[in-house]
């Protein structure tokens, strides 16, 4: 495997708290509920928690488009749901990375359906030159360009996610 590292960890902690002090401003008085969305985003979601400075509900949703493959199917099917009651309270998806955009546009609209306050996106990484369906995130911790990303949550066919830096991963089919 050979791979090139694109955020340290050190990149990543200071910009999570950056993070996490918008939020708390944000949503101050508010009623804030974090949906991660597995398993990409459990690594960033637990930092990006205990960087917020409110009270707040976790729960998580699972979905898949990617499989075993470096590129996304296009198909995304829901396979675990949040096991809480949304209505009234502001909602902010939690996502590792947006690419096509396809499953973060999929879930705001599934979760506009919950009757919430609000419905938020904050994403680890925003990778806009593959985007296929307009989306936007409320809160990015990073633009990068290109690349198959690893570490951090980020995974190649579920491998490689515990890494604490971020890497560029060439050649994921081989």
């Amino acid at each position: 495997m050979k791979k090139k590292m694109i955020l340290s960890r050190q990149e990543i902690q200071a910009r999570v708290r950056e993070l996490g002090r918008t939020i708390s401003q944000d949503y101050q008085g508010g009623k804030l509920v974090m949906i991660g969305v597995l398993n990409g985003a459990f690594i960033f979601m637990a930092d990006l928690a205990r960087a917020v400075d409110l009270q707040l509900e976790v729960d998580f949703i699972r979905v898949a488009s990617y499989g075993q493959s470096d590129s996304s199917s296009g198909k995304i099917s829901l396979s675990k749901d949040v096991e809480m009651d949304l209505a009234g309270k502001d909602v902010l998806l939690v996502e590792d990375i947006i690419d096509t955009g396809r499953t973060l546009a999929y879930l705001k609209d599934y979760f506009s359906r919950h009757r919430p306050a609000s419905v938020k996106i904050c994403a680890l990484i925003d990778k806009k030159e593959r985007r296929e369906v307009e989306i936007e995130a409320d809160y990015v911790g990073f633009d990068v360009a290109e690349g198959f990303l690893v570490g951090y949550g980020l995974d190649f066919a579920e491998q490689y996610r515990q890494f604490p830096d971020v890497y560029h991963l060439e050649n994921p089919e081989s």
